[in-house]
């Protein structure tokens, strides 16, 4: 429940008899798949049904945010979002209804929206339920002091987090500097004297005041039956009253803004920042298409001007991005630089705004243009494959007046001119319209076009949608169905392939590589040659320079992270598309086997990457993460698995030469130890031969050996860390048990964590976060390891500094607890269907599944052995469960790490 658009997907629970009957709605309009009905009583309906996987999204979305709130009320949307999942008479405990019945949910407000959503596997008990839920939870929750008491204080530890933050707390007040009056200057989180003091029965009235079916939109997205939605929605909705309350009507806009407005924000800890913001249209309004894409053309790497200028030429800056947001009203667009080691910030700053402000100067390329345009539109693409995405991504379109600006917006930037795009840059970026830092008085300001109402229904006239995407086919995702349908082989080199093709949204498939590599000899103190390697990656190879590499993935409608998790293991994922699915295959391999590696390039990564450390050098979960690290290690300093000190990492990513990176990758970066695997629509013959000529005969020069890990022997320990000015704090701990994901309590194991702190219906959660609320977010978590006698199992959570006795009691007395009484069968049987539920969407979902394939690839495993598990799951008793619980859950042997300002 973030104040950010932080969009997490939980899932949802079952219910009683199902029943049809006939429903009286008609549709209003229907655009590309997803059409809209509405009820007598004012509700807006959005079914947008796909087969393509067996999950379903249900997205509620309300009218009211931040925005909405008076003198007094600031904060008061999110903590209404809190509330709500503090139940209704019928459901007084939604959290633990919800992972009873294997539901993801969530919820998050906005400056425009309150919005709560749920994926789930689908499931017609569940979408009945969870439909009734909502409709419950519209005009019957508790909204009460017992409940704000508690919650109180997790909305306030949630505001501490963000305060933790440099880039949060440094946008806030940007945006703080840049409205005088209009609400978009507050941040959605509140102010602190507003949630500790609110009134009960102001925050019910705001609730029975915007809580109304005519103010609100729900959405369902992916597998399910239309009419038997229509008629559930219907049955569930169609009961409850329209509003008699007008809503007050918002006219508030500030003026134009006169002059530069500066500002600067002074902290202990985190990297610094420059940033440029600017007043901007609605997402509604004609000329925000040319925002989106202005954006991409100043600081996307690795054409982007800010990019250009400030990261690679200038060396100003370790990276550059944007934050930039479509809403109902005149909004805001911010290019952001972190600035380098060293460099100087005022510097940096003049930088920074001189080329954002140059556009009159040095107008849009077409060449700029075209790469930005089709950036954005396979971006766009991409999400509107995805049915979670879709069914979440509509609240934002529906909380700026019409949801079908979803694809008016895609249109515009389709149709965008290229004299439109300078037009809008050289209105909107110059100095009158900026905040930045300093104030300077100018005799004849050149100031953006002034704020005014938008008309959306003459917007919407000349709005002609396009077709539909065809229907999928629904897919069996069953472990024996999918091990059925996965075509699995060996190339020459011994690249092991795993190919699953089958129908999806958009015929999107999804690729995974994974390179093992290297020996103990081999990769000692090459650590950080390792990371900065698979960094310079994707920064040009021989034959395409970094524009043209960028430019090629982008014809290819390619999306790709590349990541190395440990010194001896690089992965590759992608996205793409049917038609290039081949093309897309050939950029990956030209990326992984003739990558430039240029002195630049090396530059460029190692500053990001001493950024980055830095940052987590401040931070409190930064802190925690590498102390525990450092306790659980027993590995000599320059060995690969060694856990390094920050002053350790730095020496070593100061060191690295061009020369080791270039002899890292020739020696050792090889097919021997790989694995291909792919899942989605593609011709599976097509791509076997693709992979065989493009990656048969690619083989390392240097010998393989698996770096094997073996399980501390470090006594359990408790360490106070501290991390000045920072207004929230972390706890970490670990424990390693020598057992490998074969052992046969695993199952146990996985259950007794799930009830104790991995569900949002813990034991963990409920005493910690719902009964004390001492914590946003606290639970347990535990992993496996195939090939290693290491299973690690570990606890967290996020706290005010001032609650760590408080907190580590009441964990310690839930461990006990546990210890003590066990778990009951009622808990068991319960958390048996929520994990069955989560495991079934894992395989439901596309990239997870890849991701899955090429493990078994690695260890020459299928999915059967995942329905072993899910057989061994379903079959637990409490006594198994409480059995491994009291062998192997002993706090007093973790290691555990407090890490905050304890003064």
């Amino acid at each position: 429940m973030n104040s950010r658009l932080v969009l997490t997907l939980c899932m949802i629970l079952s219910c009683g008899p199902l029943t049809a009957q006939a429903h009286s709605l008609k549709p209003v309009t229907s655009v590309e798949g997803i059409t809209e009905y509405r009820l007598p009583n004012g509700l807006q309906l959005l079914l947008a049904p796909d087969d393509a996987k067996p999950s379903t999204t249900v997205n509620m979305t309300y009218r009211v945010g931040s925005k909405h709130e008076n003198y007094g009320e600031t904060g008061m949307a999110h903590l209404l979002e809190h509330l709500i999942f503090k139940g209704s008479p019928k459901t007084p405990d939604p959290w633990a209804e919800f992972s009873r019945r294997g539901l993801q949910a969530n919820g998050s407000t906005w400056f425009d929206r309150t919005n709560y959503f749920a994926s789930f596997a689908a499931n017609d008990a569940n979408l009945k339920w969870y439909l009734q839920w909502q409709a419950d939870a519209m005009v019957n929750s508790f909204i009460a002091r017992r409940h704000l008491d508690t919650e109180m204080t997790v909305v306030r530890n949630e505001m501490e987090k963000g305060e933790n933050d440099a880039e949060s707390v440094s946008t806030q007040r940007v945006l703080a500097a840049m409205y005088q009056w209009h609400n978009y200057g507050k941040d959605t989180i509140g102010a602190r004297a507003d949630i500790e003091n609110v009134d009960i029965k102001r925050l019910q009235d705001f609730y029975r005041l915007h809580y109304q079916a005519d103010n609100a939109t729900l959405t369902v997205s992916g597998k399910f039956k239309p009419e038997q939605v229509l008629n559930w929605v219907e049955q569930s909705f169609g009961k409850l009253p329209k509003s008699k309350q007008p809503r007050p009507k918002l006219y508030t806009l500030d003026a134009t803004q006169d002059g530069e407005r500066l500002l600067t924000v002074r902290r202990v800890g985190g990297k610094p920042l420059s940033i440029a913001a600017y007043h901007v249209p609605p997402g509604g309004h004609p000329d925000y298409a040319a925002i989106e894409l202005l954006n991409l053309i100043l600081s996307e790497a690795p054409s982007g001007r800010l990019h250009k200028r400030l990261v690679e030429d200038s060396k100003l800056a370790a990276s550059v991005h944007n934050f930039g947001l479509a809403l109902a009203e005149p909004g805001f667009t911010m290019l952001i630089a972190e600035a380098a080691p060293g460099a100087s910030q005022n510097e940096l700053n003049r930088e920074l705004a001189t080329v954002v402000e140059g556009f009159a100067s040095q107008p849009v390329t077409a060449q700029e243009l075209r790469r930005a345009q089709t950036r954005w539109l396979n971006r766009w693409e991409q999400s509107f494959s995805s049915p979670e995405e879709v069914g979440v991504t509509l609240s934002e379109t529906i909380a700026q007046g019409d949801w079908r600006l979803y694809f008016l917006l895609r249109d515009r930037v389709k149709a965008l001119k290229l004299d439109d795009v300078q037009r809008v840059a050289t209105e909107r970026f110059v100095p009158a319209n900026r905040t930045l830092a300093q104030y300077i008085p100018t005799d004849k300001p050149l100031r953006a076009p002034a704020p005014a109402a938008l008309d959306l229904a003459a917007q919407m006239q000349g709005f002609k949608p396009q077709p539909a995407a065809p229907a999928v086919a629904a897919f069996n995702a069953s472990p024996a169905h999918i091990d059925a349908q996965t075509q699995r082989s060996e190339l020459a080199n011994g690249m092991r392939l795993a190919l699953l093709p089958k129908p999806s949204r958009g015929q999107t498939v999804q690729g995974v590589i994974t390179l093992r590599l290297g020996s103990e000899q081999a990769l000692f103190r090459k650590q950080s040659v390792a990371q900065l390697t698979a960094a310079m990656l994707s920064k040009g190879t021989q034959a395409l320079n970094r524009e043209e590499l960028r430019d090629a993935l982008d014809a290819a409608r390619v999306e790709i992270a590349i990541s190395a998790p440990r010194a001896d293991q690089v992965s590759v994922v992608w996205s793409s598309k049917r038609e290039h699915a081949a093309a897309s295959l050939a950029l990956v391999s030209d990326i992984l086997r003739r990558p430039r590696l240029e002195p630049a390039m090396l530059e460029e990564v190692r500053t990001q990457a001493l950024a980055a450390l830095q940052a987590q050098a401040d931070d409190p979960q930064g802190v925690a993460n590498r102390a525990l690290a450092i306790a659980m290690d027993h590995y000599p300093r320059g060995d690969a698995r060694h856990a390094r000190s920050f002053e350790e990492e730095l020496a070593d990513l100061k060191a690295v030469t061009l020369a080791e990176v270039q002899a890292f990758h020739a020696t050792l970066y090889g097919g021997q130890q790989a694995q291909l695997a792919l899942v989605g629509d593609f011709e599976a013959s097509e791509l076997q031969v693709s992979a065989a000529q493009l990656l048969g005969d690619w083989r390392s020069t240097g010998a393989y050996q698996y770096l094997t890990q073996s399980v501390s022997t470090a006594p359990g320990s408790v360490q106070l860390l501290a991390t000045p000015d920072k207004a929230n704090a972390t706890l970490l701990g670990m424990l390693q048990l020598p057992m490998t994901d074969a052992h046969a309590d695993r199952p146990a194991l996985m259950m007794a964590n799930h009830l104790l702190g991995g569900a949002s219906n813990s034991r963990l959660w409920v005493r910690i976060r719902e009964q004390e609320g001492l914590s946003y977010g606290v639970g347990s978590g535990l992993r496996f390891d195939a090939r290693d006698a290491v299973t690690e199992l570990w606890v967290y959570g996020i706290y005010a500094p001032e609650n760590r006795v408080k907190l580590e009691a009441a964990l310690r007395e839930e461990f006990a607890r546990a210890l003590k009484e066990g778990f009951s069968p009622r808990e068991v049987k319960q958390g048996q269907q929520a994990l069955l539920s989560e495991r079934r969407l894992a395989l439901a979902q596309d990239e997870q599944l890849s991701a899955t394939l090429a493990s078994n690839a690695e260890l020459g495993r299928t999915l059967a052995k995942t329905q072993e598990l899910n057989i061994a799951l379903e079959n637990l008793t409490a006594e198994q469960v409480n059995s491994a619980l009291r062998r192997h859950f002993k706090l007093a042997d973790f290691s555990i790490v407090f890490a905050g300002d304890f003064k």
